[in-house]
């Protein structure tokens, strides 16, 4: 394996055989496990619309969490480079999925809302500017094909 090259790996185990599979489309739940070594597990399933459980999480949930989570830790490694000290991040992030006649789909466009707290009242319009900086090293905003746009709030202060 090369240095620049990272891989992943999971399992997700359907948990959701109720007795006859997959006889008919209201037959089985789409609870599944997804299993990390050493982690805990993570119940998910789909979205309430599709049949889903909603006290577990969706795929549609998890891909809007990976690009949040993504965004914010791209961001803090800007922050440290450019040595603004950040003091708090809050994102209220939202995603549009379409879906199509033939029963396709596609997330059409994602919005992170961070709200940006930094020690130094002179580093806001720095931090406000490093949002596109971040963008540009997230791996998973980098390996989507719809818009991810950013819409941050960047104060002063105490968190």
């Amino acid at each position: 394996m090369a240095l620049n090259e990272h891989h992943y790996s999971l399992t997700v185990r359907w948990t959701g055989n109720l007795g006859s599979g997959t006889s008919s489309y209201r037959e089985y739940s789409r609870d599944h496990d997804i299993v990390i070594p050493g982690l805990p597990v993570l119940q998910g399933s789909a979205d309430p619309t599709f049949h889903g459980d909603r006290s577990r999480y969706n795929p549609e949930q998890l891909l809007l969490t990976a690009l949040a989570q993504c965004h914010m830790l791209s961001f803090l490694h800007v922050a440290v480079k450019h040595g603004v000290v950040v003091l708090s991040y809050e994102d209220n992030a939202t995603g549009m999925m379409r879906l199509n006649r033939d029963g396709s789909g596609q997330f059409e466009t994602v919005t992170l809302r961070p709200q940006v707290t930094v020690a130094d009242p002179a580093h806001v319009a720095l931090a406000e500017q490093m949002h596109h900086e971040a963008h540009q090293v997230c791996f998973i905003a980098r390996s989507v094909n719809f818009p991810v746009l950013h819409v941050p709030v960047t104060t002063a202060g105490s968190p």
